[in-house]
């Protein structure tokens, strides 16, 4: 049985047209199934625990990046098959899995060709995506075998899912593609070397420092993302978590 989590921002009029059209697609796959809507104040971890009671076996999650995350960071340990419908704007992690944008995404969910998943671990809860440290002066152990200090503030973003984006020029657009099943998690570090106007920073090259294990402190609070969650810390932990994810991918997956 397949559930469907609908993202609340699909409640706009602009997405009528195709998420209709996506319905009468997946009722000709026959493949419809129970639609539950999202908001910003629902757990969606015991809502997919009582409909696996009822004999759901597929949990669809259907939305962006941000739908994605938020949903899997909660319900990363549900033992059930994830798959993923992304419609509109703001989709990188679809690319990554090989899904198409909006209509043809029925076709590959209709397909249910799947790959188990790493997942990730910060202060007792889950990212599935991406984990984001702000500019901070901070202090980081890889794998209780080497240390880096910043000077200078220093970004991190540890990778999963979601791939690392960076530019530097106004035109140039790199692109890192990690691997999400590889049993390691990937840090990407860029010393600032200086803060511009508007609060924006000048940076170094990135380096990249796979790991299993690492630790970030500061004297002072830095700020965190995960999976489109924010929050400040004085120390972090980053791992990767002892199960993985079942998600359903398509041929065209980076990995």
């Amino acid at each position: 049985m397949y559930v469907y989590l609908y993202d609340n921002f699909l409640s706009n009029k602009k997405f009528d047209a195709i998420i209709k059209s996506m319905e009468v697609c997946l009722t000709d796959y026959g493949i419809a199934g129970k639609i539950l809507r999202l908001n910003n104040f629902i757990d969606v971890k015991p809502i997919i625990d009582d409909e696996i009671k009822r004999g759901a076996t597929t949990i669809v999650i259907v939305g962006n990046d941000k739908t994605f995350g938020n949903v899997l960071s909660r319900s990363a340990t549900c033992k059930v098959t994830f798959g993923f419908l992304p419609v509109g704007p703001d989709n990188t992690i679809s690319d990554v899995l090989g899904i198409p944008i909006n209509l043809e995404s029925c076709d590959v969910l209709s397909r249910r060709l799947r790959e188990r998943l790493d997942v990730g671990w910060v202060n007792n809860r889950y990212f599935v995506s991406q984990l984001h440290v702000y500019p901070s002066k901070i202090e980081v152990d890889y794998d209780e075998k080497f240390r880096v200090k910043s000077e200078n503030e220093l970004e991190i973003v540890v990778c999963n899912l979601q791939p690392f984006f960076w530019k530097t020029d106004k035109k140039d657009r790199n692109q890192v593609q990690v691997n999400p099943k590889d049993g390691k998690l990937e840090a990407f570090l860029r010393p600032a070397k200086k803060k511009k106007w508007f609060g924006k920073y000048v940076y170094e090259q990135a380096s990249v420092f796979p790991f299993e294990e690492m630790i970030i402190r500061s004297d002072k609070a830095f700020e965190i993302e995960a999976d489109g969650k924010k929050t400040k810390e004085k120390k972090i932990k980053i791992k990767l978590a002892p199960s993985r994810i079942d998600v359903i991918v398509g041929r065209e997956r980076k990995f």
